[in-house]
């Protein structure tokens, strides 16, 4: 659930803006992912939003409209899920830590022979290389730590993916560094639609969750079209 606090909640908000009776059932409060499968293209963004209070992301993967609303925004590409981004914003998902520790501790290097005491060599001697193999080493084992840690919780693994296991790297074989950047974005998108990334500085679900404009037009149209053959069938 939603770390926000319960009672920001409003149900009379969107019971109201509908039209419905308190007493309706499902109830917005007590079962809100039943109700926004009822209800959820018929409410405002600015309502919808509340919803962020009861539910969490992973819970409102059950939902098309969310499914679909994600996907066409990972299928933008955004900058903030591109592999440089991405990797700032969730360490603990890019597997390759040591060469990311390496390059750590080639900028440490390149800092003490540049800059410290001015590149002195006389006052550097070896202090560069050995400032970068400490930096390297703390880069590794902190990234390391964070992959441990992300492997040790729960994963969800969408039933389509299977497949993709005949794309993985066979015994004794090494992914190269395109390899595993292709690998890391696509990880993050995959995390990021089933909701299970963890929200950011440059990303939250609420943006994408309620934005109706990532809707298909077609979907508009069909839900157009249901109200009106309901109203057809009430004449």
């Amino acid at each position: 659930m939603s770390s926000q606090p319960r009672t920001l909640f409003d149900r009379s908000l969107s019971l109201s803006y509908l039209g419905l009776p308190d007493e309706y059932n499902p109830s917005p409060e007590k079962d809100p992912i039943s109700f926004l499968t009822k209800h959820i293209t018929q409410l405002p963004p600015h309502l919808l939003l509340h919803f962020s209070y009861i539910t969490s992301a992973k819970e409102r993967t059950v939902l098309p409209v969310i499914r679909n609303r994600r996907l066409k925004y990972v299928s933008a590409n955004p900058s903030t899920l591109n592999f440089e981004s991405a990797k700032a914003q969730w360490p603990n998902l890019w597997p390759g830590a040591e060469r990311l520790g390496s390059q750590e501790g080639a900028d440490e290097k390149a800092w003490a022979d540049r800059d410290f005491l001015r590149g002195s060599k006389r006052h550097v001697g070896k202090l560069g290389s050995l400032l970068g193999g400490y930096e390297e080493d703390r880069e590794a084992h902190r990234l390391r730590t964070l992959q441990r840690e992300w492997e040790a919780t729960e994963r969800f693994i969408p039933e389509e993916d299977e497949s993709s296991g005949d794309e993985m790297v066979g015994p004794g074989e090494e992914e190269s560094l395109e390899e595993l950047k292709a690998s890391f974005e696509r990880l993050v998108r995959e995390q990021l639609i089933y909701g299970l990334l963890e929200a950011s500085h440059h990303f939250d679900y609420d943006t994408v969750d309620w934005d109706e404009c990532l809707d298909e037009e077609d979907a508009r149209e069909a839900e157009d079209r249901w109200f009106e053959d309901d109203d057809n069938d009430l004449e």
